[in-house]
C-alpha cells in the first residue's frame, strides 16, 4: 500500500483548496472512463460523452495520448497532466492550466514513458503533447464544467464545511478516513492514500493541500518535496435535484412538513439556493424555515467563499434520528 509519513506541523498547516482545474480534469477522466457516481453525474456524462468523442476523432493520435496520459495500462496518471494546486485562494482556471501548457516537451514525454510503461509509440512522439492536453483540458472546461460551475462550487465548499465539522468533532482520523477509496489514517503519523504497492514518502514539513472534486475521480500529485495534495470526490448533492425527501410524520407535526423537510436536507451543508431547487419552496419561506431552525438551535451557518452554508447541530441530528427509532 501507498502511504505518507506526516508531522503534527504538517496536519496543522494542511488545508482545503477550491481548484477549477482539478475539476476540469477529474471530469475529463469521467468523460474518458464513461463512469458516473451518481444519476447527476450520468446525466451529465450521456450530455457530454457524444461532443466529447467527436473532439476527439478531430485530432487524430489525441485519443491514445489522453489513454497514455492518463495510466491506463499502468494505473499512474502522467504528473504533468496534474499539476499541484498553489493553495492560492480563487487561483482561475486560465492561470492553472498554465502549468500544464508550459511544461517542456521533454518533460512531458518523460511522464508519458512511465504512465505509458516504457518506451512511446510513435504516434506519442509528436511535439506539443502539453499543449494538446491543455487544449483539451480548456474545451472540457468551458464546455462541461463552466456552465454550470457556481453550482459545482457550492457542493465542493459544502463538502469542505463537512470535512471541518468532521476534524472538529472527531480528529484528522475522522476527517480523513474514507476521503478517497483505499485512503484511511494508519496511526503513528501514516497516512495511507491508496492501496497500491508504492513506496512510502516522508513529507514531513511539506505543504498538504485536500483538493475535492464532484465527479467521482481522484488522485495524489506533489511538486518536488515541498507540496503535496489530495485529490478526493466530495460527497455532493448536484444528483438530488427534484428528489422529493422523505419527511417522517412525528416531525412533520412537530415542526411543519416543508420546515422538516429542510431540516432533513441539512445532514450535509447545503446553501439558500440548493434547498429552494430541492425543496421547491420558494427563496422567502425558504429564509423564514432556516431562521426558526437557526433560532432553535437545530441548524448552524458558516460562510465559506462566496456561500453561507447552513447544516444540522447534533440537536438537530438527535432530533432527526429520534424519528426513525419511534
Amino acid at each position: 500500500m501507498g502511504w505518507w509519513q506526516i508531522n503534527a506541523d504538517t496536519l496543522a498547516g494542511s488545508r482545503f483548496v477550491v481548484s477549477p482545474l482539478a475539476e476540469a480534469t477529474a471530469s475529463l477522466f469521467s468523460l474518458e472512463r464513461r463512469t458516473a457516481g451518481n444519476p447527476g453525474e450520468r446525466a451529465w456524462l450521456d450530455a457530454h460523452l457524444p461532443a466529447y468523442r467527436e473532439r476527439l476523432a478531430a485530432d487524430p493520435g489525441l485519443a491514445d495520448l489522453v489513454r497514455a496520459a492518463m495510466g491506463d495500462r499502468t494505473r499512474w496518471i502522467a504528473d504533468f497532466l496534474t499539476p499541484t494546486p498553489t493553495g492560492e485562494a480563487d487561483a482561475s482556471f486560465a492561470e492553472e492550466l498554465a502549468g500544464i501548457r508550459e511544461t517542456p516537451d521533454a518533460v512531458a514525454r518523460a511522464h508519458l514513458r512511465v504512465s505509458y510503461g516504457g518506451p512511446l509509440p510513435a504516434g506519442l512522439l509528436r511535439p506539443g503533447v502539453p499543449g494538446r492536453m491543455a487544449d483539451l483540458l480548456e474545451w472540457v472546461w468551458t464546455r462541461t464544467v463552466l456552465p454550470r460551475w457556481p453550482r459545482v462550487r457550492t457542493v465542493i465548499e459544502a463538502d469542505v464545511v463537512a470535512r471541518t465539522a468532521q476534524l472538529s468533532q472527531g480528529g484528522w482520523a475522522e476527517a480523513l478516513n474514507g476521503m478517497r477509496p483505499g485512503m484511511r489514517w494508519l496511526g503513528e503519523s501514516r497516512l495511507q492514500i491508496n492501496t497500491h504497492e508504492y513506496p512510502p514518502r516522508e513529507i514531513s514539513g511539506a505543504r498538504l493541500l485536500f483538493v475535492p472534486v464532484t465527479p467521482r475521480q481522484g488522485w495524489v500529485s506533489w511538486n518536488t518535496a515541498d507540496r503535496y495534495a489530495v485529490v478526493y470526490p466530495c460527497s455532493g448533492v448536484l444528483a438530488d435535484a427534484g428528489r422529493a425527501v422523505a419527511v417522517p410524520e412525528p416531525l412533520g407535526r412537530l415542526l411543519g412538513p416543508a420546515r422538516a423537510g429542510v431540516l432533513m436536507l441539512l445532514a450535509a451543508p447545503k446553501s439558500t439556493s440548493q434547498l429552494v431547487t430541492l425543496t421547491g419552496q420558494g427563496l422567502g419561506s425558504v429564509g423564514r424555515h432556516l431562521r426558526v431552525l437557526l433560532d432553535a438551535g437545530l441548524v448552524r451557518r458558516r460562510r465559506t467563499g462566496r456561500s453561507v452554508l447552513y447544516f444540522r447541530t447534533a440537536a438537530g441530528d438527535v432530533l432527526v434520528e429520534a424519528q426513525g427509532e419511534g
